[in-house]
């Protein structure tokens, strides 16, 4: 019952995929568009397919395995009065040479249960972040090629099955996601059904220095209890390059309630230019989930990335 715990995560491409034309033009007939972009050159059906195919999100994080960066972690678990009783606080730095990457741990410092006596993670939320940020030993023949790189859960078991789902709802959130009790279907923002239970709006804005478009899918006020069981995600925006339509930023929150778990998460992702890659600049999550018989885990984190390099 860990699979839950891939929707807490995640960690974050949301709206990259939907099923059909029809889907979108759907969403094109309801979005709301502000007076600006009305009166912009902005071609709305074009800029929705291509928030659809949308792949900058995804090949952002996969430039993390081909350079060098130094990262600046904090993971903290907390009680239910808010307090911590386990965390890490580190600076790590991930080398590229040789088609091969590699990580020293520079700083750290760990209080409470953290670790258990083997220096494995006591908790999921730790063990995760680690599969996206810190390098294990030596890994090798990694690109950041997109194209032909869909997850597949197949013949995949445990933490790696979950990696997996998580990666699926990361850079691909609007797909089902096979293994996921009660929600798989739940998760398309563009599709027919779903799609009535959200609004939509494009405005722009400017992110740290940028001229933006900014997309935003919102949960519908006043929903019946039916129908927000319907859903997953409540709010995701997303700032598009006005001039490149790469993704500059993203927030997005999910909450669910299934009897045998539920979740609460917010997330915030920074994105910045390193020469002619686009990169994860900030990363911080916020989350709060429940498995039967596996307790609720509370926790917050932030990764900050920095001083990128080629290997």
């Amino acid at each position: 019952m860990r699979l839950p715990f891939i929707l807490v995560l995640s960690l974050l491409s949301l709206i990259s995929t939907a099923q059909d034309t029809s889907d979108v033009e759907a969403v094109r007939r309801s979005v709301n568009l502000s007076e600006v972009i009305i009166r912009s050159d902005l071609n709305v059906p074009k800029f929705l397919r291509r928030i659809k195919n949308d792949s900058s999100y995804h090949k952002a994080f996969k430039n993390l395995h081909i350079l060098g960066f130094t990262s600046l972690n904090f993971i903290q678990m907390r009680d239910k009065n808010g307090k911590s009783k386990a965390s890490l606080q580190s600076k790590t730095r991930q080398n590229r040479a040789g088609n091969c990457r590699t990580m020293d741990v520079l700083e750290e410092t760990v209080t409470g249960d953290f670790y258990d006596k083997n220096r494995d993670y006591n908790y999921y939320t730790a063990q995760l972040y680690s599969s996206f940020f810190f390098t294990k030993g030596k890994v090798c023949g990694e690109t950041n090629i997109v194209k032909g790189s869909q997850h597949n859960v197949g013949g995949k078991k445990g933490l790696e099955k979950n990696k997996e789902q998580l990666k699926m709802l990361f850079f691909n959130p609007g797909t089902k996601i096979p293994g996921i009790p009660f929600i798989g279907d739940k998760l398309d923002v563009f599709d027919k059904e779903i799609s009535r239970l959200y609004d939509y709006s494009i405005d722009t804005s400017d992110l740290y220095g940028q001229p933006c478009y900014v997309f935003k899918i919102q949960r519908k006020a006043g929903l019946s209890a039916g129908e927000r069981g319907d859903i997953v995600f409540d709010n995701i925006t997303t700032w598009f390059n006005q001039k490149t339509l790469d993704i500059v930023g993203r927030n997005y929150d999910l909450s669910y309630k299934a009897g045998v778990y539920d979740f609460d998460v917010h997330m915030q992702v920074e994105m910045q230019q390193f020469g002619e890659y686009i990169v994860p600049h900030v990363l911080r999550y916020s989350g709060n989930w429940h498995l039967l018989f596996k307790g609720r885990e509370r926790g917050v984190f932030t990764a900050t990335l920095f001083d990128f390099r080629k290997g």
